[in-house]
């Protein structure tokens, strides 16, 4: 009897509602990803996408497994999973878009530094040009004469 309820366990309903319910952790791993990048939390953001490497291997795993399962074969070839696995499917992209989203935001943080990099540089150089004694911009130390 132990053994029935084990093979239940591995049924193709019980793997798809398992995988389901990580893909629903996973899109809550990606919304609160989606708020730690709006606060600027580097620390936060570290815990999260690790929790999310941990999530995606689980869910990774858990497909192979069910992509091996003869009996899952056979229930999808006579299309008793076909809500199931459209459900499945569904919350994928979901999470496939709340994750580019996700990215965006990185690109937009990552442009907003390049940006202020780029003026911090320009106002330091500002105030180290000087000009040689052909009128031609020069800066730094080697308007001085002076090398590395």
């Amino acid at each position: 009897m132990s053994e029935q309820t084990s093979n239940n366990d591995f049924s193709p309903n019980n793997l798809l509602n398992q995988q389901y319910q990580q893909l629903i952790q996973l899109a809550k791993v990606i919304d609160n990803e989606k708020l730690i990048l709006q606060q600027h939390n580097p620390e936060a953001l570290l815990l999260s996408s690790q929790q999310k490497n941990t999530l995606l291997l689980a869910i990774e795993t858990l497909d192979q497994q069910i992509s091996q399962d003869k009996v899952f074969a056979q229930q999808k070839s006579a299309g008793k999973l076909t809500k199931a696995l459209a459900d499945t499917s569904s919350l994928l992209e979901l999470c496939k878009q709340k994750n580019i989203i996700n990215g965006q935001i990185i690109q937009q943080s990552q442009l907003a530094v390049e940006r202020m990099k780029t003026s911090l540089l320009e106002n330091h150089n500002k105030n180290a040009i000087t000009y040689d004694n052909k009128g031609k911009k020069s800066a730094g130390l080697s308007s001085l004469g002076l090398k590395a």
